[in-house]
């Protein structure tokens, strides 16, 4: 199987949180792909680096993304714009929502509140959403193909 390979992006309220889950990934052997911001700028606009980053997940087989903004909110309707997208938002950490995302909704990317998690809590998510898989239960197959039709 081909290297899984994860694409970040975030806006200037996720830049911070977004260098440090990087280094996190890095640390522990991730192949990653960096999609922006590179800088810390308060005045840029989201769509500029989720979408970029949405449409390399939705065209690199076996990757997924993270992406972050303030509230994770606005990132995820930009990301989930694109085909093939099914970003799910998390703002508080709950283990559970977590596992459902990828289990029953098998998204590929984790859209992530950075205003409102701790750093050990967005790396905690992510390495619980990493780890966590699609049931590929029929009903949940099906949902998905309709949502994609």
């Amino acid at each position: 199987m081909k290297e899984k390979i994860i694409f970040l992006a975030s806006d200037h309220a996720g830049f911070e949180l977004k260098e440090k889950i990087k280094d996190y990934l890095i640390l522990n052997g991730n192949a990653i792909f960096d999609c922006g911001s590179f800088y810390y700028t308060p005045k840029d606009d989201y769509p500029d680096f989720i979408i970029p980053c949405a449409k390399k997940v939705a065209q690199t087989p076996n990757s997924l993304g993270i992406v972050l903004g303030g509230s994770g909110q606005g990132e995820a309707i930009a990301a989930n714009k694109i085909k093939g997208i099914r970003a799910a938002v998390i703002y508080s950490f709950n283990p559970k929502i977590i596992q459902l995302s990828k289990q029953h909704n098998n998204s590929n990317i984790l859209s992530l509140g950075a205003r409102f998690l701790t750093e050990k809590q967005a790396i905690k998510a992510v390495d619980l959403w990493l780890n966590s898989q699609f049931s590929g239960e029929p009903r949940h197959r099906r949902r998905i193909r309709k949502i994609e039709k």
